[in-house]
């Protein structure tokens, strides 16, 4: 449906352009990019059904086993009493109803916890927990909520342990002030991208993650989770319309580049990944799994995000660019939008290669102290992992903004653009009858080049009569029509060159030779001193004398350059 659509909305822009489009659309190129998606988004799909995971069973691995073998349950508890007793109590990790044992002996000092279970079997029951002082251990305090860990011994006892501290309440907050934020400043268009949010971890959780599990390539499982994430995401979040297709376009070109780019690079360079703890569980308890596709898998997915944020700023400006000036080409289009690329490029740099340098924040402080060169901390596997995963995402992110821009040039813009007609006010003739509409006109602006760039366009002044359409067959309606400037006044020549008839008034315009029509004194000839009311035709205007022409600038009335009485 999405295609089909998409087709739709080509085919209509193009038929719009033929008439009256602000934007008119390259129909080939259109029609080409719709194409390449459509096929793109059929593979896509055809490789989602080929690496959908099986769901076969996988055995926990030994650290996450309880005692039996099987999962560990966790549980809901709440810190009600605390105190600094001796060690050793023998209701340490048990169940019991009323008050732990004592201890047998007091070698040493322990924070004794006294821990109420709030869910599973021995809901209402509670637990000792003694913490060591020392590095590493939890800081509890009364009134805490904490998950604890259920299990069962080798002789069948239920014993309990610190998990973790239970952050259910905060993170729901926290999240729901999210969602609100991003759909009141974004409105619709925010609630959609939340769905697209949703989708994505939707898409990781049930596809993504299984498959690799299953032993599935991870780089096209990566490929084709992002491709998913990428169709939904943008096609949700900005409209099903060509401005999102050409970014579309551009992020899966860039996605596939980054793929590419990422084998290579961790070829060249040796990389494991076997430096950091959760890889190295992995290898150890799930050998099927690739800890090199692992890796791929991660530089893929992690170049999304920053990927369609620079490639959809670009399908925008470039759209945005286009319309603002019709007559500009495909060359000035692509220059403008990508001034403002590279500006996007610059920042954007600096927030992925900080953004990966935070998170590698406590590897770098202990490779601070441990008095290696500098040279050795930034090829150990640790740091080398950071520096390539930031070198390909810079890269692709680069190349990316070129390549989107030129697809959205292509959309935005048609090949041999001409200047749309512009249609001009009619003009009645003067051996027209009352009342008979006169034919209309339609003149290329010409001055729309001259405008263009400028902040405001000046308004169409109307047209003074030429010499030979002032004539005595004219009606006064049609005089008054053509004499009066659309604000009501009109043009007059001051009688006394050194004094405006209307001075010390304030009339709008004045500086443009514009006075009330019932202004006074009357205004009079210059030459005769002959002066006129504002009734007739002859009364109105002065008359014309040898020489003098009607003209629409500011002072309507323009004597020759060579005559000694010019004002």
């Amino acid at each position: 449906m999405v295609f089909v659509r998409l087709a739709r909305v080509s085919d209509h822009h193009h038929h719009h352009h033929d008439h009256s489009g602000p934007i008119a659309i390259g129909a080939t190129a259109a029609r080409v990019v719709v194409g390449l998606l459509t096929g793109i988004g059929v593979l896509v799909l055809v490789g989602m059904f080929w690496l959908w995971p099986s769901n076969q069973h996988v055995d926990i691995p030994l650290p996450m086993q309880n005692g039996g073998g099987g999962a560990v349950h966790t549980e809901a508890g709440k810190v009600s009493m605390q105190d600094i007793g001796p060690c050793g109590s023998l209701s340490n990790g048990k169940v019991f109803d009323d008050t732990p044992n004592p201890p047998r002996s007091g070698a040493y000092q322990c924070q004794r916890s006294l821990i109420a279970i709030e869910s599973g079997p021995d809901k209402g029951k509670h637990t000792l927990f003694e913490i060591a002082p020392g590095p590493g251990q939890p800081d509890l305090r009364v009134g805490d909520d904490i998950r604890i860990v259920r299990q069962a011994d080798p002789a069948g006892t239920t014993m309990y342990s610190f998990d973790d501290y239970a952050r259910g309440l905060p993170l729901t907050i926290i999240a729901a002030a999210f969602v609100v934020v991003i759909i009141v400043v974004a409105r619709w268009r925010g609630l959609r991208a939340v769905l697209g949010l949703g989708f994505a971890f939707a898409v990781l959780v049930m596809f993504l993650l299984p498959a690799l599990l299953d032993g599935k390539p991870a780089v096209p499982v990566a490929l084709v989770a992002g491709a998913l994430i990428l169709y939904a995401v943008l096609y949700l979040a900005h409209g099903v319309n060509l401005r999102t297709s050409s970014a579309l376009l551009g992020t899966l070109t860039a996605m596939l580049l980054a793929a590419v780019l990422s084998w290579v690079v961790l070829k060249a360079t040796h990389v494991t990944g076997l430096s950091e703890e959760q890889n190295a569980n992995v290898a150890t308890y799930l050998q099927h799994v690739s800890i090199t596709g692992l890796l791929l898998a991660g530089f893929i997915i992690g170049s999304l995000g920053v990927l369609n944020d620079v490639t959809i700023t670009q399908a925008s400006a470039a759209f945005e660019l286009a319309a603002l000036d019709e007559e500009a080409s495909r060359r000035e289009v692509f220059a403008a939008a990508m001034r403002v690329g590279r500006d996007h490029i610059a920042s954007t740099v600096y927030t992925l290669v900080l953004a990966y340098a935070g998170g590698a924040l406590p590897l770098l402080l202990l490779f601070s102290v441990a008095g290696r060169s500098f040279r050795d901390v930034l090829t150990g596997d640790a740091v080398a992992i950071e520096i390539t995963r930031s070198a390909v995402g810079g890269i692709c992110l680069a190349l990316s903004v070129p390549l989107t821009t030129v697809i959205a040039v292509l959309l935005a813009k048609p090949f041999g653009r001409k200047p749309t007609p512009v249609p001009v006010a009619p003009r009645r003739s003067r051996h027209a009858k009352s009342g008979a509409p006169a034919p209309r006109r339609t003149t290329p602006d010409t001055g729309s080049r001259r405008r263009a760039g400028t902040a405001t366009a000046r308004p169409a002044q109307r047209q003074r009569p030429a010499p030979e359409d002032i004539s005595p067959h004219r009606s006064d309606d049609d005089l008054a029509e053509a004499d009066t400037p659309p604000d009501g006044l009109r043009a007059y020549r001051p009688a006394d060159p050194a004094r405006d008839p209307g001075e010390g008034r304030s009339y709008p315009h004045a500086d443009q030779g514009y006075a009330p029509r019932h202004s006074s004194p009357d205004p009079a000839d210059p030459h005769t001193g002959e002066r006129f009311s504002p009734g007739r035709r002859s009364d109105r205007l002065p008359p014309r004398r040898p020489g003098e022409s009607w003209n629409a600038g500011p002072s309507r009335l323009q004597p020759p350059d060579n005559d000694p009485n010019a004002y």
